[in-house]
């Protein structure tokens, strides 16, 4: 079975922080605000990729890191050596946990720009600490889950259907982020990956065939192949295009097909790793079905996205297997690179709290606000709603998070649900870690219930997230008593 990570795994310490963080706690402690109850969203302003809509992902690998969280006696002796901490509140650190709340989005949930994804609920200094952890576990395994959908559902639009798997561990940014992609890759709708480590770390369906080095290292490419098929005779997937896809590479990938027939076996599948795919694709096809050999996979892989795959498909290519590396694992493409997710301070001590700047798209939203779905009677989902408590009425007003000129009434025949729900209480799960493929599960059902124009890889439609009346009227409201504070 695929599950979480287990408690033993390896997650960041204490120091995984930014610098600032620390100086700002030792600054709270020293002026007794350390512990007033802080509320902080995190949030991000913009969808990656130009696309219509995120596939969160992260939340369990944050979740565990929240839990274990400590300042060992190494980490406070490195803080000492700085000179930039005084000794009690080193002293306070040894005793340091995380014990606060956490209201989030369950993993593998669509989600969308300016509404919180995650709550922290906290004592000031605990809140604080963890803002660069959250973000870069998060940001980082829901951009990466959000470009694997979107490279399934390319996938899925042939009309013979095609799988994703994550072949991109050695174009990640360092070992960390390769194994964080690959666990977000999964959730994203990937059925397996290359990395050995993480399938032995996260459960993970493993996949491979060899490389060129592997052909290169035998007489002949004919050898090399019933090499390879000798050793791994129920699992042998051969590469064609060392020598020549069609007229070397093929012919000999057919031959062993027929020899391990003979023994009982059946050829698994071929990979095409250059050269034009499409057109490939429906040779290799062609030849393996007429010879008896419909069974077998056809593997697409070099440098690979979405628009190729979706590319290969409007030209009729036949690829059953997409390998899909270096894209996804540093979610390159048009908008993607990183996830411009935020956390900031929505209340401290019961007061709401914003940040308030000349860029009104930039501007957070104070209090602590609910996330509210709303869907239609065949239960796609429509848009969302924030509000301070309740959920949203028919006729009721929602405006625009980014230009409260901007708003609408809600129809009467949509059904709301609370979209988040508490994950974490006094520092500890309030529900077992989840699998991966729960995640999995919900991300394919999520997707299923978008609008057919929002899951669009170009000019997607844009799903609604609007601000209740009560959220707008508390944003106002701080925003004016900043202003007049400020004499602006």
């Amino acid at each position: 079975m695929i599950s979480a990570p287990p408690p033993s795994a390896s997650h960041p310490s204490a120091l995984f922080t930014d610098l600032y963080q620390l100086t700002m706690m030792q600054g709270y402690h020293a002026q007794g605000l350390h512990t007033q109850e802080a509320v902080f969203d995190l949030y991000f302003r913009k969808l990656p990729f130009q696309g219509g809509f995120a596939v969160w992902a992260g939340l369990e690998a944050a979740l565990d890191l929240l839990e274990n969280l400590r300042f060992s006696e190494e980490d406070l002796g490195y803080l000492g050596s700085l000179g930039l901490f005084r000794p009690e509140f080193l002293t306070a650190l040894g005793g340091w946990r995380f014990s606060g709340r956490v209201t989030a989005f369950r993993e593998g949930r669509v989600v969308f720009a300016h509404e919180p994804l995650l709550t922290v609920t906290a004592p000031l200094w605990e809140a604080q600490l963890v803002e660069t952890a959250l973000l870069n576990t998060l940001n980082f395994q829901t951009l990466v889950a959000t470009k694997a959908a979107r490279c399934v559902l390319a996938a899925a639009a042939s009309p013979h259907g095609g799988q994703v798997i994550e072949f991109g561990a050695r174009r990640a940014q360092g070992p960390d982020g390769a194994l964080s992609a690959a666990r977000a890759a999964f959730v994203g709708g990937a059925v397996g990956s290359s990395n050995v480590e993480a399938g032995q770390r996260y459960g993970l369906p493993l996949t491979g065939t060899h490389a060129h080095a592997w052909v290169e290292s035998f007489p002949d490419e004919l050898s090399a192949f019933r090499a390879y098929a000798e050793l791994y005779p129920d699992a042998t997937t051969l590469l064609l295009d060392t020598v020549d896809t069609l007229r070397s590479g093929l012919p000999n990938a057919l031959t062993v097909a027929r020899e391990l027939r003979a023994r009982g076996f059946e050829l698994r599948g071929v990979r095409l790793d250059s050269g034009d795919l499409a057109y490939l694709s429906c040779r290799v096809r062609e030849a393996l079905d007429a010879a008896g050999f419909p069974g077998v996979k056809i593997v697409a892989s070099n440098d690979l996205s979405e628009s190729v795959i979706a590319s290969i498909i409007a030209e009729g290519g036949r690829v059953d297997v997409y390998g899909v590396g270096t894209q996804l694992v540093t979610a390159g493409g048009e908008g993607g690179g990183a996830l411009g997710g935020v956390y900031k301070l929505a209340g401290l001590g019961g007061v709401p709290k914003m940040k308030l700047t000349g860029e009104p798209a930039k501007s957070s939203l104070p209090g602590e606000k609910r996330v509210w779905r709303g869907e239609g009677e065949d239960g796609s989902f429509v848009l969302d709603v924030l509000t301070l408590g309740e959920a949203p009425r028919a006729g009721q007003r929602v405006s625009d998070p980014t230009n409260p000129l901007r708003f609408s009434r809600l129809p009467g025949e949509l059904s709301w649900q609370d979209a988040r729900e508490v994950v974490l209480e006094g520092g500890r799960r309030t529900l077992p870690a989840e699998t991966l493929p729960e995640a999995q599960a919900r991300a394919r059902a999520d997707l299923a219930r978008l609008p057919a124009g929002t899951r669009r890889a170009l000019n997607p439609h844009l799903y609604r997230v609007g601000l209740g009346d009560d959220v707008a009227a508390l944003r106002d409201r701080v925003a004016g008593e900043l202003r007049a504070h400020a004499g602006a």
